[in-house]
């Protein structure tokens, strides 16, 4: 490259860097900080396609599990012997990025990360996992006793890239970092999916709701 050319394409790409939204901004007029878009405004720009947009340099962190949490109904055992009984449950874990965000099933966001990461590691990513089973669970007299699971997590953290065809906030091209943190196969880096029975005494009101009723003497379910 000529030192002419080098001088007219340095005129042309110039960056602006802003450091408490994390921005970086190229190819256009100098923009002040008033007109400066916020990182909710440039994601959803890419969400609603206003602007062209695209998932650069995903990097895939190490496997996770998550937080349990409850999948089932719950069993209250107002009688004087164990309770056992089968309990369904299902599960819906989706995805949230860096500002808590979620990153919904089929939307813009979520399809964009999965082709950059589908074309970096040759495996798809997915913002959504849903699974249902069932298996029983057995509560002591005056407990409560529920199914809880926790799902393997994995993070993907890159750029987006948002380009405009006429200039906006000052800029054709806009860039913010973003983490998401989503649900990743069983068997990921070594982590398993995990379902447990967790089982807790009754609240004193739980306690006296057992003598009344149809709660007497019996277990029930209720529903979460």
């Amino acid at each position: 490259m000529t030192k002419h050319r080098t001088i007219r394409y340095g005129n042309r790409l110039m960056a602006l860097s802003t450091a408490t939204l994390g921005l970086v901004a190229t190819m256009a007029l100098p923009a002040s900080a008033d007109d400066q878009p916020t990182r909710e405004q440039l994601i959803a720009d890419c969400a609603s396609g206003a602007g062209k947009c695209s998932f650069n340099e995903p990097k895939l962190g190490t496997a996770h599990l998550g937080d349990f949490h409850q999948v089932s109904n719950s069993l209250y055992n107002c009688s004087t012997s164990d309770a056992t009984q089968s309990m369904g449950w299902t599960d819906t874990v989706g995805s949230t990025d860096s500002a808590g965000v979620s990153v919904t099933a089929g939307g813009k966001i979520a399809d964009l990360i999965d082709l950059s990461v589908t074309a970096t590691y040759s495996h798809t990513w997915s913002s959504t996992h849903t699974e249902n089973s069932s298996m029983n669970m057995t509560v002591k007299p005056g407990e409560v006793g529920w199914i809880s699971r926790a799902q393997v997590m994995q993070t993907v953290s890159g750029t987006w890239q948002t380009h405009y065809d006429s200039p906006k906030w000052g800029h054709y091209f806009w860039y913010v970092p973003d983490t998401v943190t989503g649900p990743a196969p069983h068997g990921t880096d070594g982590q398993s999916n995990a379902v447990i029975v967790k089982t807790r005494k009754m609240t004193t009101k739980e306690q006296n709701s057992c003598s009344s009723g149809t709660k007497k003497g019996r277990a029930f379910v209720v529903k979460r």
